[in-house]
C-alpha cells in the first residue's frame, strides 16, 4: 500500500468525524428531567454495540486468515460469525460509534455526519471490496449477498 492508501482508511474517516462530533458538542444544553440520562445510556448502548461488533468481526477474520485491511484482495470471503448478520459489521461498528457519541456528546448538529460517513465509507471501501470479492468468489459472494444485507 501506498502512504496515501494508509491515510485512506476507514478508522482515519472515523477519526475525521469524531472530530466534527465533538467541535458541535453542545454540553451545556438543557433537557428535559431525566432525558439527558436517557441520551447519555443510548450513547452508551450504541458505542458498546459498535465496540463488540468490531472485536467479532475482526475476531472472526483473523480466525479465518484473512485480513481486514482495505485496498488489498481478499484471501477468503467470510461469512460466519457477525458476517451472518451483515456483509460489513465492522463499518456497522464504526456507524454504531460514531452514533453513539453523537448521542454521548449532545451534538444533534453532527447528526447529517451520518448518512455522510456511511455514503464515504460505501463508495470508498465497500463498493471496491465487494467488487473483488465478486472477482474472486464469484458464485460464493453472489449467494452470499443474496441472504445477507450489505449493512443489516
Amino acid at each position: 500500500m501506498t502512504p496515501l492508501q494508509w491515510i485512506d482508511i476507514p478508522p482515519v474517516w472515523l477519526a475525521g468525524m469524531i472530530v466534527l462530533v465533538w467541535l458541535t458538542r453542545r454540553p451545556g444544553w438543557i433537557l428535559p428531567e431525566g432525558m439527558e440520562a436517557a441520551i447519555d445510556i443510548l450513547g452508551w448502548v450504541l458505542i458498546l454495540a459498535g465496540l463488540a461488533l468490531l472485536v467479532l468481526a475482526l475476531g472472526t477474520m483473523m480466525r479465518r486468515g484473512t485480513s481486514p485491511v482495505p485496498h488489498q484482495e481478499a484471501e477468503e470471503l467470510v461469512t460466519s460469525g457477525v458476517f451472518r448478520i451483515s456483509r460489513n459489521p465492522i463499518y456497522l461498528g464504526d456507524t454504531l460509534i460514531l452514533t453513539g457519541l453523537i448521542f454521548l456528546w449532545l451534538s444533534p448538529l453532527a447528526l447529517p455526519l451520518i448518512p455522510i460517513f456511511v455514503w464515504i465509507v460505501t463508495r470508498r471501501f465497500i463498493e471496491p471490496e465487494e467488487e473483488g470479492l465478486a472477482r474472486s468468489h464469484p458464485e460464493a459472494f453472489e449467494a452470499y449477498a443474496a441472504r445477507t444485507r450489505r449493512w443489516l
